[in-house]
């Protein structure tokens, strides 16, 4: 996907602090995860592994492991994509998306640049946001009681 394709908005004026090369994306991410994080793929609705995921923890960027969304702000949307209705705004950045002749928000990790999602404004209440994140682009920390 081209540079044409996106468009940033003032949201995203913050660089990515992990500067890694195209060949070390390319290295350290296997085919489809690479597709996501850094060509802006997506991955069929309901094939993804966190779509019906239901447990205590935080998802993480599986590009470089920043903690995006808590569990507790996902939920089942129906849409075929793991949803979640808020996250930190310090923790992604948005953009115009224009390609394939739609607008839509992008979603992308604030410290790396990998391609998340999509949010729409469609989602529950608080927050009225539906963040639409392929599964591939997250991994899952359990949350470990201290006892």
């Amino acid at each position: 996907m081209g540079n044409d394709d996106h468009e940033r908005t003032a949201a995203s004026e913050q660089q990515p602090t992990t500067d890694k090369t195209d060949a070390e994306w390319r290295a350290e991410l296997d085919e489809e995860e690479y597709r996501i994080l850094r060509e802006a793929g997506t991955e069929a609705p309901f094939s993804g592994e966190y779509v019906d995921h239901k447990a205590d923890g935080s998802y993480e960027c599986a590009g470089c492991g920043a903690e995006l969304f808590d569990g507790d702000t996902k939920y089942d949307s129906g849409c075929g994509w793991p949803s979640f209705y808020d996250v930190d705004d310090d923790r992604i950045e948005t953009r115009l998306d224009t390609s394939h002749g739609m607008q839509r928000t992008e979603v992308l990790c604030a410290n790396c640049g990998g391609h998340l999602g999509h949010v729409f404004e469609d989602g529950p209440e608080p927050t009225g946001k539906r963040y639409c994140i392929n599964s591939v682009a997250l991994d899952f920390e359990d949350e470990v009681s201290e006892n």
